[in-house]
C-alpha cells in the first residue's frame, strides 16, 4: 500500500507545482479534482483514472443499505468518489480519493463515511485503499487513509509523514 501512496504523494507534488493558477484563484473542488486526476494518470500505468465514477460494468455503485447519501446524488443512493484508480471492465478497484478544499466548512463525516464504505471488504466493489485529502492553497492541510472499511491510523500517520517529508504538509 505504501507504494501506491507514494504515487499519490508524487502526483500531489506535481499538482502543487503546476496548478498554482487554480489554487490562487480558489476554483471549485471539481476543477482541482480533475487536475489532480491528470497527475494520477502519469503514475498509475495500466489503471484507468476517473472522476466521479459511479459504475462497475453496467451496475451503479451504491452505498450499503442504511448509509447516508449526498444531496448532489441524482438517485439519492449512488455515490461518486472524487477520483478512482481502477480497471473499469474487470472490475478491479485500487484507490478511491475524496478531495476537499481547506475552505470547505462542511462536516468531514460524509467523505469519511464514503471511504469507509468504499473500502469495506464485505461489499462487492471494495477499493483496496481510500484517501481523504484536504487541499490548501500551498499544501495538504489534512489527510487520512482508509483500508478494510476503517480509518487506518498507522498508514494515515505514515502517509502524513511522507507528505511532510515531501514539503506538502505544514504539520
Amino acid at each position: 500500500m505504501q507504494t501506491e501512496l507514494n504515487k499519490v504523494v508524487t502526483a500531489l507534488q506535481e499538482f502543487y507545482a503546476r496548478e498554482t493558477f487554480l489554487l490562487d484563484r480558489d476554483v471549485g473542488e471539481r476543477a482541482l479534482t480533475h487536475r489532480l486526476a491528470v497527475e494520477f494518470e502519469k503514475h498509475f500505468p495500466g489503471w484507468e483514472i476517473d472522476c466521479e465514477f459511479d459504475r462497475l460494468g453496467d451496475r451503479t455503485l451504491r452505498l450499503p443499505h442504511g448509509s447516508t447519501v449526498s444531496t448532489d446524488d441524482h438517485l439519492a443512493k449512488s455515490i461518486y468518489p472524487d477520483i478512482v484508480v481502477h480497471q473499469r471492465a474487470i472490475p478491479n478497484n485500487l484507490l478511491a480519493v475524496e478531495v476537499r478544499k481547506s475552505a470547505n466548512h462542511q462536516p468531514l463525516e460524509h467523505d469519511r463515511h464514503k471511504l469507509r464504505a468504499l473500502t469495506d471488504p464485505h461489499v462487492w466493489f471494495a477499493y483496496w485503499i481510500g484517501v481523504l485529502l484536504t487541499l490548501g492553497k500551498t499544501h495538504v492541510t489534512m489527510s487520512e487513509v482508509y483500508t478494510s472499511g476503517v480509518l487506518d491510523q498507522a498508514l494515515s500517520g505514515w502517509f502524513a509523514q511522507r507528505l511532510k517529508d515531501a514539503g506538502l504538509s505544514a504539520g
